[in-house]
């Protein structure tokens, strides 16, 4: 199972992005799933969650107030909306399938994807 994140780009800071997560071939309807991101030289750092009912949790108290997490399961894919990018954000983030958003522990896990790339210049 591949997931597939895209909608990365580059942006000014204070300009927004909106990534998506999808799963060709595979539904996501029951999976809670995770954005990561990792920027160089650094470890990889949990985002946001979203539980298979819908439920958002933040795992980066960095982004509160300015990412959203979201999910169309008609369109088996989850979003995640970026908004007042700062350059601090400048990352890959890759999304990953769980069975629960318990933690930002990369092992918990099962499938993930290829990352994007978010590059905010400031």
């Amino acid at each position: 199972v591949q997931l597939q994140a895209s909608g990365g780009g580059l942006v000014q800071a204070g300009g927004s992005l909106r990534l998506s997560c999808a799963a060709p071939g595979f539904t996501l309807d029951y999976y809670a799933i995770g954005w990561f991101r990792q920027a160089p030289g650094k470890e990889r750092e949990g985002v946001l969650c979203i539980s298979s009912s819908g439920a958002g949790r933040y795992y980066a108290d960095s982004v509160k107030g300015r990412f959203t997490i979201s999910r169309d399961n008609a369109k088996n894919t989850v979003y995640l909306q970026m908004n007042s990018l700062k350059p601090e954000d400048t990352a890959v983030y890759c999304c990953a399938a769980g069975t629960e958003c318990v933690a930002a522990i990369p092992i918990l896990y099962d499938y993930w994807g290829q990352g994007t790339q978010v590059t905010v210049s400031s």
